[in-house]
C-alpha cells in the first residue's frame, strides 16, 4: 500500500488513492495513509453477522468514495463470489509467489522447502477462486542457497514494492484490462 501511495504522488500517475479501509484498527497502513492526507476508515469483519453484511459495508464505503479501482494489499479475508463479480475487472492483489505456484499462506517457506531456484510475486485480478484470478504481471527473483524466510522475503517484498504501481498504473491508464477471464493488453495510442 505505501509503494502504491508514493506512485500516486507522481503527477504522471494515472490514479489516486480516493480511501485505504482495513478490517484491523492496528493495521500499519492507516497512520500512513493518514500522514498522506488519504482518508481511511476501519471495517471490522468481526462486528457484522456473516460475510455478506461485511461486504455490504465494504462496498457501500468504496462507492461513497467514488472508488473505480480496488487495490488489495495484505488483506487476508477471503472475498465472496458476489462481491468479487461487483468489481470484476477492478479489483486487483499482489501475492508473494509466481502464481499459480504457492497459493494461500507460507509461500516462501514452501518454496524454500520445494527447492526452487526462482521465486517472486504475482499481481492478478481476484477471482472467487482464493489467488487464482488473471495474472497482470509477476516478477522473478532468484532463490540463493544461503536464503532462509527472512531473506527471501525481504527480496520479494522489494519486487512488490516495484511491480505492484506498474500493474496498478497499466490498469488505471487502460493499457489492461480484464476481458473474458483473460488480460488484453492494448498500446494506448500515441
Amino acid at each position: 500500500m505505501q509503494a502504491l501511495i508514493d506512485a500516486c504522488k507522481n503527477n504522471n500517475f494515472p490514479a489516486n488513492i480516493a480511501l485505504v479501509i482495513s478490517n484491523k484498527q492496528d493495521a500499519e497502513g492507516l497512520a500512513y495513509a493518514r500522514q498522506n492526507g488519504i482518508a481511511t476508515q476501519i471495517i471490522e469483519h468481526t462486528a457484522y453477522t456473516d460475510r455478506t453484511s461485511f461486504e455490504q459495508a465494504l462496498d457501500t464505503a468504496l462507492h461513497k468514495s467514488g472508488v473505480e479501482i480496488i487495490c488489495l494489499a495484505g488483506f487476508m479475508r477471503l472475498l465472496s463470489a458476489p462481491f468479487v463479480n461487483t468489481w470484476k475487472g477492478r479489483l486487483i492483489n499482489i501475492h508473494p509467489s509466481l502464481l499459480p505456484d504457492f497459493k494461500g499462506l507460507n509461500t516462501h517457506a514452501r518454496a524454500l522447502e520445494a527447492g526452487v531456484d526462482t521465486h517472486g510475486c504475482t499481481v492478478h485480478f481476484v477471482s472467487a477462486e482464493m489467488d487464482g484470478g488473471a495474472i497482470i504481471g509477476q516478477s522473478l527473483i532468484p532463490v540463493h542457497t544461503s536464503d532462509n524466510e527472512t531473506t527471501l522475503a525481504k527480496r520479494v517484498l522489494q519486487a512488490e514494492h516495484a511491480l505492484y504501481p506498474q500493474c496498478l498504473e497499466a490498469l488505471a491508464s487502460g493499457s489492461i484490462r480484464l476481458v473474458n477471464g483473460e488480460v488484453n493488453r492494448t498500446i494506448p495510442p500515441a
